[in-house]
């Protein structure tokens, strides 16, 4: 539990407290009509209620120690209860074991050297609670020990079990959010290997790559056929895609370049790359619209996932929704799929783990960690009567040719 929550549990539980204290002094010295000192317990009652108005407000603001801050409310804690006691029976007091509760809660909380301070503090307040504290009335000290000591067993077992309780879901959550930041590290490792490897192999695909456009020259050139020509010129426009999707990929290693697409233009390369799919778009982009290319690379892969799904299942068939709303890119990218694999539970945190054949299990690992580095949201989720729409949502600025 961190210091400033647990500042503002410390309150709420003080105000449970003194309730508690303000309805034992009324029912000890009006229905049981015990001779208690009246005015310096409901003195001591007045000073934590007004400690506790100083703290609640307190802790909306907490410091840079807040530790520190924690072991100083204890000890507020530690005094009143010294003086409640020291004025109702000492120890005598069936509620003296209180101390002990306080020393629990510290300890659930605060690091070891304020725990013990707080241990110290607590002995020394029994102590002097024990030296100068005033007896119960003999009538009553019988009866007032078993209805005490029920009463304080019952209160001990109620915050211990709260702060327990809590505990233990903290440590949980704080599992979960280690397991998510090991997977997060783990998927960004491979990451960084798969673009050291991409860099590599981007440099050794230039020579092929101008092998095949001088190829496919000679071929248009040479030949009378018209089918083979328009094949030929076919293969031209794919060579010089995969050129220009290598040259992005040097520019973006470069230091201080960000470059920007126009994602329309971006659609029309995925089609002539994959002619066969009908992709069925909506929505209109705002002609200023330009976007950094990890945007169309995110939008590139999450085509090609819902495309290589429809394909598994017997359909061509691609919905693609693209709209502005004020300064966000809302996208929805449908299939028409099987959904999600039954035995590979859906991870978009996992890199090279697919539920397709063929599939490497990059494409929505690489589209989940641009869209997180880019500060939006992805989202994913069957859609009737079959496939699975993905929709992401991404900060964007108008009316600029590029990214500064």
């Amino acid at each position: 539990m961190s210091s400033p929550s647990f500042l503002r549990t410390l309150c709420n539980l003080r105000w449970v407290a003194i309730t508690g204290q303000a309805v034992t002094v009324l029912v000890a010295t009006e229905w049981m009509d015990i001779p208690l000192p009246r005015g310096p317990l409901w003195g001591g009652i007045a000073v934590l209620a007004a400690f506790n108005i100083y703290a609640t407000w307190r802790s909306r603001h907490p410091g840079p120690d807040s530790s520190r801050t924690a072991f100083l409310h204890m000890l507020v804690d530690v005094a009143v209860l010294s003086w409640l006691l020291a004025c109702s029976g000492g120890i005598t007091n069936p509620f003296s074991p209180m101390f002990l509760l306080l020393n629990v809660v510290a300890a659930l909380a605060l690091p070891l050297r304020w725990v013990l301070a707080t241990a110290a503090a607590s002995l020394l307040g029994y102590g002097l609670m024990s030296v100068f504290g005033q007896p119960l009335p003999e009538l009553h000290s019988t009866r007032l020990h078993l209805w005490g000591m029920a009463v304080n067993f019952l209160l001990s077992v109620g915050v211990v079990l709260y702060f327990s309780t809590r505990l233990v879901s903290a440590l949980r959550l704080r599992e979960r959010e280690v397991s998510t930041l090991r997977e997060r590290f783990a998927r960004n490792e491979g990451i960084v290997a798969l673009a050291t490897h991409a860099a590599a192999v981007a440099h050794e695909l230039n020579t092929p790559l101008a092998t095949m456009t001088l190829l496919s020259e000679e071929i248009s050139e040479q030949t009378d056929d018209d089918g083979i020509r328009e094949d030929a010129h076919t293969l031209r426009q794919l060579v010089d895609l995969c050129r220009d999707r290598v040259r992005e990929l040097a520019a973006s290693a470069e230091m201080g370049f960000r470059a920007s697409v126009d994602l329309d233009r971006v659609i029309d390369r995925w089609q002539l790359v994959r002619p066969t799919i009908d992709l069925r778009r909506e929505g209109v982009l705002p002609p200023n619209l330009r976007v950094e290319p990890s945007i169309g690379h995110l939008l590139q892969a999450l085509l090609n996932n819902a495309a290589d799904a429809s394909t598994q299942a017997g359909s061509q068939r691609v919905f693609l929704r693209l709209r502005c709303e004020q300064d966000e890119l809302i996208g929805d990218v449908r299939d028409e799929g099987k959904g999600f694999h039954e035995n590979l539970p859906f991870s978009s945190e996992g890199l090279f783990r697919s539920s397709k054949p063929e599939g490497m299990g990059v494409g929505l690992a690489l589209s989940h960690a641009t869209v997180e580095r880019l500060g939006g949201s992805l989202s994913i989720h069957t859609v009737q009567p079959r496939g699975v729409c993905v929709t992401f949502r991404l900060p964007v600025r108008f009316g600029r040719k590029e990214f500064p």
